[in-house]
């Protein structure tokens, strides 16, 4: 397994986290009962709870840039330094936004999205060729 793949499975292994306190925080709100039965009559969700919210479907939505272009590396045998670099750019910044995100704190946090992005940006760079 190459080492942006290894990458990519750290990067689920964390999107799973997310997911698991996403899911808890609802739990928590309604009780188990509610959010296994139907979810018709749940209550507003806690600012907490909608912040998780939010973060799953931002690290879902990022996952859609970052897992396609390591598996085409992958198959296309390329692994080089800017591959590697971008997934581990990808999955720390990941890491640090998750966190800065739960915690609900400000400025810092689009600036560590835009960081997963940059590294997307060096894996699809790396694809063409122009950073090899």
């Amino acid at each position: 397994m190459t080492p942006e793949l290894t990458y990519l499975a750290y990067s689920i292994a964390l999107f799973f986290a997310v997911v698991l306190i996403q899911g808890y925080t609802g739990i928590a709100n309604n009780g188990p009962m509610a959010m296994a039965n139907a979810r018709d009559d749940l209550k507003p969700p806690t600012k907490f709870q909608a912040r998780m919210k939010r973060l799953t479907d931002n690290y879902r939505e990022n996952l859609w840039f970052f897992a396609p272009l390591v598996m085409i590396a992958a198959v296309a045998g390329i692994s080089n330094q800017w591959t590697m670099l971008g997934a581990q750019i990808f999955l720390f910044a990941r890491i640090a936004h998750a966190i800065w995100y739960a915690l609900g704190l400000p400025l810092i946090r689009p600036l560590l999205w835009l960081a997963g992005v940059i590294g997307c940006i060096l894996i699809f760079l790396a694809l063409f060729g122009i950073l090899s």
